[in-house]
């Protein structure tokens, strides 16, 4: 027994001298690289890096404190979705009565969506006299908690809603000084409707320079031009989601009268699944929503979470669902209030976003992950880590003053590592602090 006991005791050593070792030659390169990179240094920055074979941490710094992770917060979107979401998307529940059928919506952002040619819901609903809406279900609001009220105007902002269209904006291209809208608005800005949902001023749309900007008023769809600086091509922006104006485009889509948006008290969950259409894989739903770290895609991908969790729409109650059921053993309980990470009421670890990709690598496989996640020179990543490409599968995050990458790095020894960087508070651009943290992970690829 005791030589048995000694003989473990050997390795166990050595593997404590060499953990100790590695630990040692990264918090130099964090050092030298990170910790006194003179733009960084102004700030705070949290690192961390685990390696999930042994179930060891090779480096930690400030690894259990709070930073606002901006997009990285899709990571734990991401888990949600591939938890909740199955491998392909509920488009809607359907009742039908004869020609008339009853939608309960599932907040599926790909339907009528440009991106997405396969419309398996738009199929069902072609011959059909009348569509109601159920809206029931939602229970969320159209902007998240937190967000910057006055980018409401911007694409990357889109209203969340419980049954998406069109990607939830509308396009204005100018063509002989006459603004125009994408093919399925235009009918609604025709002049020979007395009351047209989308209301310009000037009235006609017309312009007599091309230095001009297209702004929407808060809480409305009434578009008006502004005078601007530079001159203007094209611009996507969010229309307001109110029920009306939603129902009066579908009239305008399907070409019927009777399209309307209602509350009952019956919600999807006492739905038979035999009125379930499917529309996408969902993975072609993650992989946009994770390469071009697109917002709107991961708001309704946790609004369609919790609607197949807990039978409605609510960020917060998903949220809070999740965090006390699948991530309760998570090492930092974060503060999550949205799906996208536009909010700066955002707080997470580094150490909760390696403890979030170790879960999803564990739970749904590396192979899928490599597929749904940039690698470099691609997505969010194209600028960087094109040396790396097949090596790195990482997430960005970025917001003004704050930056984020967390992922997998694959090093020349092929030793699998999980990584969390975050950055925040600097003075900088994010682009200094994204080279530098490129440099830094570079050399642990090529170290070990």
């Amino acid at each position: 027994m005791k030589l048995h006991h000694s003989l473990f005791l050997v390795p166990c050593s050595i593997f404590i001298l060499v953990s100790c070792s590695v630990s040692k030659k990264i918090s130099k390169q964090a050092d030298a690289i990170l910790l006194k990179d003179s733009e960084i240094i102004k700030g705070h920055i949290g690192i961390s890096i685990y390696e999930p074979a042994t179930n060891t941490y090779w480096y930690n710094h400030n690894a259990t404190k709070y930073f606002v992770p901006a997009s990285n917060t899709k990571l734990f979107t991401l888990y949600a979705g591939m938890k909740y979401l199955g491998d392909s998307l509920v488009a809607a529940r359907l009742e039908f009565n004869k020609s008339k059928v009853t939608i309960y919506p599932s907040g599926d952002p790909t339907f009528l969506n440009p991106e997405f040619k396969f419309q398996p819901l738009l199929n069902y609903l072609k011959n059909v006299e009348s569509i109601s809406v159920n809206n029931n279900a939602w229970r969320s609001d159209a902007l998240g908690n937190g967000w910057a009220w006055n980018d409401y105007n911007e694409s990357y902002m889109a209203e969340r809603s419980s049954f998406p269209v069109y990607g939830n904006l509308i396009s204005f291209s100018l063509k002989n000084n006459k603004i125009y809208p994408t093919a399925e608005f235009i009918n609604l800005l025709s002049n020979e409707r007395s009351e047209s949902p989308i209301k310009f001023s000037p009235e006609t749309g017309t312009v007599q320079s091309g230095n001009f900007s297209i702004e929407r008023v808060y809480g409305s769809n009434n578009y008006y031009i502004k005078e601007a600086n530079s001159v203007f091509t094209k611009r996507s922006m969010p229309f307001h989601t109110d029920p009306e104006f939603v129902a009066d485009l579908l009239k305008d889509t399907f070409k019927i009268d009777d399209i309307f948006f209602f509350t009952s008290g019956q919600t999807n969950q006492k739905l038979s699944n035999d009125f379930i259409i499917r529309s996408q894989p969902s993975d072609s739903l993650f992989k946009p929503m994770m390469h071009r770290s697109d917002n709107f895609y991961a708001e309704q991908t946790l609004l369609m979470a919790s609607n197949e969790k807990l039978g409605y729409m609510s960020d917060e109650k998903i949220i809070d669902t999740i965090l006390k059921s699948d991530l309760k053993d998570i090492p930092q309980r974060p503060r999550w209030v949205d799906g996208s990470g536009l909010s700066r009421y955002n707080l997470f670890t580094p150490q909760s976003f390696v403890y979030i990709l170790n879960k999803m690598k564990n739970e749904f496989g590396l192979e899928r992950l490599k597929n749904i996640l940039p690698t470099g020179g691609s997505g969010t990543l194209s600028s960087y880590y094109k040396k790396e490409a097949g090596f790195i599968y990482a997430k960005t995050g970025t917001l003004s003053n704050n930056c984020a990458l967390s992922g997998y790095l694959i090093t020349k020894k092929g030793k699998l590592l999980i990584f969390s960087v975050l950055a925040s508070n600097y003075q900088t651009a994010a682009t200094p602090v994204r080279k530098a943290v490129e440099q830094f992970l570079t050399g642990i690829r090529e170290k070990y």
